[in-house]
């Protein structure tokens, strides 16, 4: 076993009593007195602490997390090395703000996702606290270097929830219903799931008819090129499904982007970051994106997010663009020992777990009647729950039944889409938590089949 894996919690779940426990539900009964009841809660878990994989509550309870905290710890909670940069750095600087004064910590974060990033173009780096904030920095410099003010993002995608990263989410009515008006300029084509293609097509053609929407619809009776600033596209969409597209989209809308001098850009904050096997996922389509944005998985836990572009498009002037904590001093600790890990062996890690986890999956829709579909790259990875695999009548019920019973068995996952479960644990992930990932979904599947019934 090597040191990075060594100094990493590799236990599996222990559960002391039903949950939630009494402890727990203490909490909860202040939290709905006090925290904004916009906040989704899938199951009543009430995190105390975390190592590796692992989260315990504060009854005790301890769970195996396949969410990573949305995506976010990859290197696992509270990994060793993250926690003394950590250290290291608040007993130093914990604040200097670097939209007008400099700290080497900022400058070496950005040099390292410069060198890290898809393709052999000069980089900058503009930060910001959130993956919302990095899509916000995305959008503004795509106006700002074109000179061109529309956009085009994708049905089921989610950017975030600032008003321009809103503009371009297409997930839920929930999410932009009554705070309107949006920012204008922003249209929706549809996304290459191919499972469920909005063009009947198989996934080639999917593929093609997709950006064919673009080019012959919204291109030739919207706007046109010339007014178009930036296609925004997720390598592989997040909250609409862990849907991964094929090759030739991507293929089709640099074609696209080139002929019209349009730029895209990546939203890489789920996929990024090593979480694909890759240490971004535009690599495994041999795309470098003009722009991309980067968050979750950055530092670990710590708030962080980066607008990454080609050198040559980030030539804004002084004051156009800042954020005050954005690349605060302790957030680019963790973020620099964040990748170092992801480098030694992290994304390694992703890579072979993901390819073991497949393996099983695969099986899974001959096996189980209710699963129609599983996809995925790495550790982010779906599983499509439906009623009947001939008509794909989606399952919701039967997804967040699944959800709710792992969640009792010491699992925790969460949904993407409508009816899909995503897989998404800390690259630090062992063979034997996979297996008990497993294990325990096919035991809730079989325990919630009921739940697919009309």
């Amino acid at each position: 076993m090597t040191k990075v894996m060594e100094q990493v919690r590799q236990d599996l779940p222990r559960l002391t009593g039903p949950v939630p426990g009494p402890r727990a539900r203490a909490v909860i009964e202040r939290d709905q007195h006090a925290v904004s009841p916009s906040y989704t809660r899938g199951y009543p878990l009430v995190a105390a602490s975390g190592a590796g994989a692992m989260v315990e509550d504060v009854d005790g309870n301890r769970y195996l997390d396949f969410n990573a905290g949305i995506a976010v710890v990859a290197a696992g909670h509270c990994h060793p090395r993250v926690v003394k940069a950590i250290q290291e750095q608040a007993a130093r600087l914990i604040h200097f703000s670097g939209t007008d004064f400099y700290y080497e910590e900022m400058v070496a974060l950005a040099e390292k996702l410069a060198e890290i990033a898809p393709g052999d173009a000069a980089r900058k780096v503009s930060f910001g606290n959130s993956g919302t904030e990095a899509m916000e920095g995305a959008i503004k410099l795509a106006r700002y270097t074109t000179g061109r003010e529309k956009l085009i993002a994708f049905f089921g995608s989610f950017h975030g929830r600032t008003m321009g990263a809103l503009s371009l989410t297409a997930r839920k009515t929930v999410q932009r219903a009554g705070f309107g008006p949006l920012v204008p300029g922003v249209m929706h084509a549809p996304y290459p799931n191919c499972y469920r293609c909005p063009f009947g097509k198989e996934p080639e053609g999917c593929a093609v008819e997709c950006v064919k929407f673009i080019e012959d619809t919204l291109l030739k009776t919207v706007a046109p090129p010339e007014e178009m600033a930036a296609i925004v596209v997720e390598p592989v969409q997040g909250e609409g499904g862990y849907v991964v597209p094929p090759r030739k989209f991507i293929d089709e809308l640099q074609r696209v982007a080139e002929k019209h001098g349009i730029l895209l850009i990546a939203d890489e904050v789920q996929s990024g970051m090593g979480r694909t096997g890759k240490m971004w996922a535009a690599e495994h389509f041999d795309w470098a994106p003009d722009i991309f944005a980067v968050a979750k998985g950055i530092a670990s836990g710590m708030p962080l997010g980066a607008t990454v572009a080609r050198a040559d498009l980030m030539t804004w002037p002084p004051g156009a663009h800042a954020s005050t904590f954005g690349g605060n001093p302790v957030s680019c600790a963790a973020a620099l020992a964040t990748i170092a890990l992801l480098q030694e062996e992290l994304v390694e890690n992703a890579a072979r777990m993901g390819a073991y986890l497949m393996d099983r999956l695969r099986t899974w829709p001959a096996r189980f009647p209710n699963v129609g579909d599983v996809r995925g790259l790495g550790l982010m990875i779906g599983i499509e729950l439906v009623r009947d695999q001939k008509t794909k009548e989606r399952a919701p019920e039967l997804r967040n039944a699944v959800l709710d019973l792992a969640f009792e068995h010491g699992l925790l996952v969460l949904g993407a889409g409508e009816n899909t479960i995503r897989l998404c644990p800390p690259l630090v992930i062992t063979r034997d938590q996979c297996d008990f990932a497993l294990d325990t979904l096919e035991r809730c599947l079989n325990e919630s089949a009921g739940a697919a019934q009309p």
